[in-house]
């Protein structure tokens, strides 16, 4: 066989267009990871910036008990001294803010133990620099030096407490800032490195496009060119189909005449072999009560037996013979019968079938069942009723013994199209004859129904005369599914 000179170019295109989808496919990969990895570094620089500014209200709170400390020390000698009438109630306050600004504190260092250690230990100095401090105020109280002394040392024992305290947030400041800064670097390298995914993805695109689109513009040319000399190719094929058709029913027509001839002489013959083998087997009756030595076992059986069953077996066969070629006949006629396309009412037409078969379907118990709304077609009549007439009755001939039989008749619209569906749970057709039950004269299955095995090769050609496909779907012991496929508007072909 010769390779076609378009075939090279045929899988270059493809291993190209393979390419393209594959480098695009890539492409857009590599964009949605960078985009995924942007916002994860945004999340974790989200994160970074949290910890900063967590780390400066730890160092505010901290800040707070040293004011506040301080704040109660001159508020206190104030008090003292009394400076002022409200210097008594400012060291309070200033007494509660520093227990705020470390309980605030110890809120916000939940997450680090040794800064939570050193928190409950400034509460514990804080509270008993307070309690000496208010002591102090008390009226009476004694000024020894000794107690100043103990005062000033738990006080200055907060603020080294707090000094520490202050100096590790520093710390955590510096380091948390750094990793903020990295955090901001790597989601400036990942924007960066998307952009240019970005761009390489588009730059591509066009470039694909571009191809494509002259690609397309030489196609388009050169099918144009094709289509110049189109109709008259298809009018030429058309005309060169519809003679080889015309051909073959004239051929099947002479054929089934030619046959018919001799065949009309053997069972003409037949008839006058039968008819002369009953005076031969009144001579042999009358020769066996005259002479019966004379006659034989082997002409007996001759006359009485072999012959008669031979003219049997005869004449079976010239009057199969004769439905097969009057099938032929029927096929060839109904191929030069002019098809008339009208509007159909499908319900109602395949309700009026299964009204021809009330009487068997009742006598074998059989439910048929028909979609309440068919799609309506515009076709030929007579050719559609025999298509699923024939359907339907096949489905009540090949029953399942297991169970009553039950048909079901659907229709679908699918791209302009219409499809009947024949769906029974009879014996089922095994998938090798799929195919085989479509032949002419060919059978599947175990053959306990009468016929010669052309109706369903009669709907095929049926259905391919009206622009359609049969299609079978089915499982041995499983039921099975006919698929009629027809155009919902059939056109027929005019004659050249």
């Amino acid at each position: 066989m010769t390779e076609s000179p378009l075939l090279p170019d045929r899988l270059s295109e493809l291993r190209f267009g393979r390419l393209v989808l594959g480098l695009m496919a890539l492409g857009f990969l590599a964009v949605l990871a960078a985009a995924v990895s942007a916002g994860v570094v945004m999340v974790r620089t989200q994160d970074r910036a949290f910890w900063v500014d967590h780390t400066y209200q730890v160092e505010r709170g901290v800040t707070g008990i040293r004011l506040s400390l301080e704040q109660m020390r001159s508020t206190r000698r104030g008090a003292l001294l009394r400076l002022s009438p409200t210097m008594r109630d400012s060291y309070y306050k200033a007494a509660a803010d520093l227990h705020a600004h470390i309980d605030r504190v110890a809120n916000l260092t939940a997450d680090n133990p040794v800064q939570q250690a050193r928190a409950r230990r400034l509460k514990a100095l804080a509270t008993t620099v307070d309690g000496m401090l208010t002591a102090s105020l008390s009226p009476g109280a004694l000024a020894t030096p000794e107690a100043e002394d103990r005062r000033q040392a738990a006080g200055a024992a907060v603020g080294r407490l707090a000094a520490t305290m202050l100096a590790a947030e520093a710390q955590l400041l510096i380091d948390r800032r750094a990793e903020q800064q990295a955090s901001y670097r790597l989601f400036y390298i990942v924007l960066a490195v998307t952009l240019l995914l970005l761009v390489g993805v588009a730059a591509g695109s066009v470039w694909i496009i571009r191809r494509y689109t002259r690609d397309l513009n030489t196609s388009r040319t050169a099918l144009r060119g094709l289509n110049e000399n189109l109709e008259g190719a298809v009018r030429e094929r058309t005309t060169d189909l519809q003679r080889a058709n015309d051909e073959i029913q004239r051929f099947a027509y002479i054929v089934s005449h030619d046959l018919r001839s001799p065949l009309v002489n053997v069972m003409g013959f037949t008839a006058e072999l039968d008819a002369a083998t009953k005076p031969i087997a009144a001579l042999i009756d009358k020769a066996e009560e005259v002479a019966p030595e004379i006659v034989t076992q082997d002409a007996r059986l001759a006359a009485k037996e072999d012959l008669p069953e031979a003219i049997r077996f005869i004449r079976t066969s010239t009057q199969k013979m004769d439905r097969l070629i009057n099938a032929i006949l029927r096929l060839s006629r109904e191929g030069r019968r002019t098809l008339a396309p009208e509007r159909l009412d499908m319900t109602a037409l395949v309700q009026d079938i299964v009204g021809t078969l009330k009487h068997r379907t009742e006598e074998l118990g059989i439910t048929i069942r028909v979609a309440p709304k068919l799609p309506d077609i515009v076709s030929d009549r007579v050719a559609i009723e025999q298509i699923l007439s024939n359907l339907i009755e096949n489905a009540t001939k090949y029953l399942h013994p297991a169970r009553k039989g039950e048909i079901d008749v659907r229709g679908r619209i699918e791209a302009g199209r219409v499809t009947y569906d024949v769906i029974d749970n009879g014996r089922g057709v095994d998938p090798r004859d799929h195919e085989r039950i479509f032949d002419l004269f060919r059978r599947s299955g175990q053959q306990d129904q009468p016929g010669e095995g052309i109706g369903l090769a009669h709907v095929r050609a049926l259905a391919y005369r009206l622009g359609g496909t049969i299609s079978i779907t089915s499982q041995l012991g499983e039921g099975a599914t006919f698929h009629i496929n027809l155009p919902t508007r059939f056109v027929e072909e005019k004659k050249a």
